[in-house]
């Protein structure tokens, strides 16, 4: 639309025909989001038409009046409508339609118009002046005050089937929240606020109107396209109030810390330990005499502090950690006394500290979640990752952070219980829970509900558990000693070859029997391999290995003697020198699972055909040999078949290696692994911890001094 039309679109948006005044205002809302057509609507005093228009008109006029100012809003212009003496008037209006009016069109807008406002407080203001109050949370609560279910009605709109609808209740929630914290100067800095701590009641308000399970069932349904930014604003919204409240210092002076710390103490019941005045040691022995009022002198250690001063050991987890100890124990408050008569019944350095586990959970949670990551991180990450990684950006279980914080501290207690920790162990026990809960917590998808999540972590196998922490160390180890390991590898690598090949030729040298089918049923043998021989349709054939390591002495036995042959028997030889191959079906890939019945087979069924073949070749003449590339042609001169894969992989790999080649045999090869693991942990074994760390011996590196030398020495030959 062009600005000279502006008097003219004035003119209908300020007649008194609705039909004319709808037409109007469904032409404005397309052309006002102009910033050039816009400063003409505003300076020709189309505020104050508009504004008319939202206070006295229904149906579309309405919804097409909210839509107009919503997009005036968003191009940064208009703000002077909520700052005049009717401003008020005009809030109100807006949420009195949002607690009234049914139409979702009306809703989306007004809720729009009331983002933008609340937002606003954030921003840079325009003018000097301005009015406190006129934007952000204290903008609405004379409305709110007005309709006090105001904020039970936005919530409920998050389960609306419109999803604009349902993004704009979620972003107004957003902004709303956003500003409540930023708006307490003391809560930015996790100090006491003078006003009363505001934020914590408003959004413990929400919480109890359902807003954490309604915005939980949106990240786990279909509509996350629709909801992405707000819901990742959502998420990040959580981090921030997780790390507000850790920010927050216990100070015994503040009367809800107090209050807190005394309420964990009550429901410890300290009566059944200590009735009557009778305390207890270290040892378990009760001191004392009955009917005294002594102080106990255990009061905190008792419930699992390191001292007789709690406040000191939140430090590190704030108010948060309090929050999750006293609701945990709120909660379970007869299974927390059961537990603490349990761990009072032991000796002291076998007890599970349950406060401090509960703090080490807190932080745990607070790692995993990455609670310290900023909202601009989470919109970066959604926005350069597809649809897949996407999805892996909503952490649905971050809104069930206490039931989570419940689930962990009842496996570190079970962990704690199926290791035989003691309090020396406790590190030890807090990074198995940490482990655990990377496992679970960590690679549980978005649709995982948190009552799947619950049974795993009461039932993940300890071994398992053991077995992956294993890995991780490894894992660490090797980033921070990966270049001085890699050497030790080769070498090691290099000595497992060495034994290995020494230990296949000793096998070559000892000798060993081979079947070998008899001429006459050799044809029909190769096409049936399963078919059974007699003693009498088989040949036996033995090889040995020379001791000066050189010749391949064998020879042919219509049976298979107990005592071996030896090499004088063996009337026939192969000079090694002239080999030239050794070629084998051998399954390198499947001898693993083969040779296990091959071994079992071997003894037993000895008289059937093998099919396992290792054929020994050479040149055919001089001249072929001395062809480069070894492209000579080649001739069989000796064919062994192996009882079992054990010596298949035995004679090949040492027939090799003979040769100088690498074996190729799995069984070999496991061999060559095994040999060297053991022999780096040998060698890791024999390293100390204080010479890896306390650095060189005092006095290493100093050259000696001279002084008081003379130029009368000599050598001692």
């Amino acid at each position: 639309m062009d600005q000279a039309d502006i008097p003219a679109l004035l003119s209908r948006l300020a007649s008194d025909e609705d039909a004319a005044r709808k037409m109007a205002v469904f032409k404005l809302q397309s052309s006002i989001n102009d910033p050039a057509f816009a400063d003409v609507f505003i300076s020709s005093g189309g505020l104050i038409i508009l504004r008319r228009l939202i206070m006295g008109t229904g149906g579309n006029t309405l919804a097409y009046s909210l839509q107009s100012l919503t997009r005036l809003l968003e191009v940064d212009m208009g703000w002077d409508i909520f700052e005049g003496p009717t401003a008020g008037d005009l809030v109100e209006r807006v949420v009195e339609l949002i607690v009234t009016n049914p139409l979702v069109n009306i809703l989306r807008g007004a809720m729009s118009i009331l983002v933008a406002l609340v937002s606003h407080s954030q921003s840079t203001p325009r003018g000097q002046n301005r009015i406190p109050g006129t934007f952000g949370f204290r903008a609405l609560k004379p409305a709110v005050a007005v309709y006090p279910q105001f904020f039970d009605l936005v919530i409920q709109q998050l389960q609306s089937a419109d999803h604009a609808l349902c993004a704009n209740a979620l972003m107004l929630i957003n902004a709303l929240i956003r500003d409540a914290v930023s708006a307490d100067p003391a809560a930015a800095n996790g100090k006491a606020s003078t006003a009363g701590e505001e934020w914590p009641k408003f959004i413990k308000r929400l919480q109890d109107l359902g807003l954490i399970k309604a915005v939980y069932n949106l990240m786990q349904s279909s509509a996350l396209q629709d909801l992405a930014h707000p819901l990742l604003e959502f998420q990040s919204l959580t981090k921030l109030l997780l790390r507000k409240w850790r920010e927050v210092h216990v100070d015994l002076e503040r009367p809800e810390h107090r209050r807190a710390l005394k309420g964990l103490h009550l429901a410890s019941a300290p009566s059944r330990d200590h009735a009557n005045g009778v305390e207890k040691s270290e040892d378990g022995q009760s001191v004392g005499r009955k009917g005294s009022k002594k102080h106990n002198p255990e009061k905190w250690r008792r419930l699992g502090f390191e001292t007789e001063s709690p406040a000191a050991e939140f430090q590190e987890a704030g108010f948060l950690g309090m929050m999750d100890l006293t609701d945990f124990v709120r909660k379970n408050e007869d299974g927390f006394q059961k537990l603490l008569l349990e761990q009072s019944s032991r000796p002291m350095a076998q007890r599970c500290p349950v406060a401090r586990a509960s703090l080490a959970v807190t932080l745990i949670l607070y790692d995993q979640f990455e609670c310290d990551k900023t909202e601009m991180e989470d919109l970066r990450g959604y926005q350069l990752s597809d649809g897949k990684q996407q999805d892996k950006l909503y952490r649905p279980l971050l809104l069930q952070w206490s039931r989570l914080h419940t689930a962990a501290l009842a496996s570190f207690f079970r962990l704690w219980k199926a290791t035989g920790a003691e309090q020396s162990d406790f590190d030890k026990a807090a990074e198995l829970v940490r482990i655990l809960v990377d496992q679970v917590i960590g690679h549980a998808g978005r649709m995982k509900d948190v009552v799947e999540v619950e049974e795993d972590l009461a039932e993940y196998d300890c071994g398992r558990l053991r077995d992956l922490q294993m890995d991780l160390l490894e894992l660490s180890f090797e980033d921070n000693w990966g270049q001085h390991l890699y050497q030790v590898r080769d070498d090691l690598r290099q000595e497992s070859l060495s034994f290995v090949k020494e230990q296949r030729i000793r096998c070559l040298l000892r000798g060993a029997w081979f079947s070998k089918p008899a001429p006459r049923k050799e044809s029909q043998g190769n096409s049936h391999p399963n078919n059974r021989r007699n003693t009498n349709g088989t040949l036996w054939r033995y090889v040995k290995l020379s001791h000066n390591r050189r010749y391949l002495h064998y020879a042919d036995f219509a049976l298979r003697t107990a005592q071996e042959p030896g090499l004088d028997s063996l009337n026939e030889k192969i000079d090694l020198s002239k080999v030239s191959s050794v070629v084998s079906n051998v399954s390198v890939a499947n001898e693993d699972a083969r040779s296990e019945s091959s071994k079992s087979q071997g003894a037993v069924n000895t008289n059937s055909k093998s099919t396992t073949k290792i054929t020994i070749f050479s040149f055919t003449s001089p001249e072929e040999a001395a062809k480069p590339g070894g492209d000579g042609k080649e001739q069989p001169v000796l064919t062994l078949y192996p009882l079992n894969h054990s010596v298949a992989s035995e004679w090949l790999d040492g027939l090799l290696m003979l040769l100088d080649q690498k074996p190729i045999t799995a069984e070999s090869n496991k061999l060559v692994s095994l040999v060297g693991d053991y022999g780096l942990k040998i060698r890791l074994l024999n390293v100390r911890m204080e010479a890896a760390y306390s650095g060189p011996p005092a006095g290493a590196g100093v050259v000696p001094s001279r002084e008081g030398l003379d130029d009368d020495y000599w050598y001692e030959v």
